[in-house]
């Protein structure tokens, strides 16, 4: 099993040492998302920082931005990483896209899949000089002058994995890309009714292989030295399970376990704009749901009944805010779990 961390974001003169160190414990990856930073920068700084761990964005938000500018930045750091740089991409909700990034709105599953398939014509034409040709509903690129072909990096294409929670995301993320990013707002059940139908249905669609396809988080991880600090990560996390509960895109989750109702009463709890209360409607039995809690000699048995069987890739942290310190040798233990995904 692949076990990541997170780089710190606020303050890109921070990366060098922590992507040395997460490199230097043993982690296969390091990741970004998009919240409050941007998420390439600090992997163009962790790329020339490291020698041997992965890097990727976990997620990078995909419609704000054209193709073509991605395709470029991964270009770019798949080639000073020498190989090493993994795209993450998913398409947030309406609200965010309208609102926040100012981009306008469309079914989300046949806009992405456009937008996997514009990178990789682009990719193609940069690496072979096959004519750029793609012509889609949302995305058309038909110009590629010399003096804009960035050249051969000399390393394979990067691979893309696909944020995706609802059934119809999950299927294209099976269908056409290399991998997945579940969202941590995920159950056991969840991942197991799911999540791995449809990706398998989409698998069989796409001609691809379970070895071939990376399946990354899809829960929590609350961990820590002592009991104290188990209890402070805990509190953390139900703080991160109140915000994402309170999405109806989020509601299958909870409607599988019964919990309908805790995502209406959060929804109305953020219209009103109680954020410091939502927390408190989370109880102890759904934090635990949604994570694995406890020390860091529980850690393994812990991830084992969690993951095991069902994803490849587990998130030590999935916020620059909440980044345990887990021991070497911890980390080798969990990498020695079983995994069905055999890429790199």
């Amino acid at each position: 099993m692949r076990i990541t961390t997170t780089l710190p974001q606020d303050d890109l003169g921070r990366v060098p040492d922590a992507v040395r160190r997460a490199e230097a414990d043993g982690y296969d990856g390091i990741i970004t998302m998009e919240n409050r930073h941007d998420p390439f920068m600090a992997l163009a700084v962790a790329a020339t920082s490291s020698r041997r761990i992965g890097l990727g964005t976990a997620v990078a938000i995909a419609f704000p931005r054209s193709p073509m500018v991605v395709a470029n930045t991964c270009w770019d750091l798949q080639r000073a990483s020498r190989g090493r740089f993994v795209l993450g991409i998913g398409p947030q909700i309406r609200p965010h896209n309208e609102r926040r990034f100012s981009v306008a709105w469309s079914p989300p599953v046949p806009r992405l899949r456009e937008y996997v398939q514009a990178l990789r014509a682009i990719w193609r034409c940069w690496e072979t000089g096959e004519r750029l040709r793609f012509e889609g509903e949302h995305y058309r690129f038909s110009l590629m002058t010399p003096n804009f072909v960035p050249g051969p990096t000399g390393c394979p294409t990067p691979r893309v994995n696909i944020a995706a929670v609802g059934p119809n995301s999950l299927r294209l993320a099976g269908e056409v890309a290399d991998g997945v990013h579940l969202h941590p707002f995920c159950t056991r059940r969840y991942l197991e009714k799911v999540c791995l139908p449809r990706m398998a249905a989409g698998m069989a669609v796409g001609g691809r292989s379970r070895e071939g396809f990376e399946i990354a988080g899809g829960g929590f991880i609350a961990t820590g030295a002592t009991d104290a600090e188990v209890a402070s990560a805990v509190e953390q996390v139900r703080t991160r399970v109140a915000f994402y509960g309170s999405t109806p895109g989020y509601w299958p989750v909870l409607e599988l376990h019964g919990l309908a109702e805790l995502g209406r009463k959060l929804n109305r709890l953020t219209r009103e704009g109680a954020w410091e209360r939502m927390a408190r409607e989370v109880s102890d039995d759904t934090v635990r749901l949604f994570a694995v809690v406890g020390r860091h000699d529980e850690l393994v048995e812990g991830i084992r009944d969690r993951f095991c069987g069902l994803a490849d890739t587990v998130h030590s942290s999935m916020s620059m805010d909440m980044r345990p310190s887990l021991p070497p040798d911890l980390i080798q233990e969990i990498r020695r779990l079983p995994a069905a995904y055999r890429g790199g």
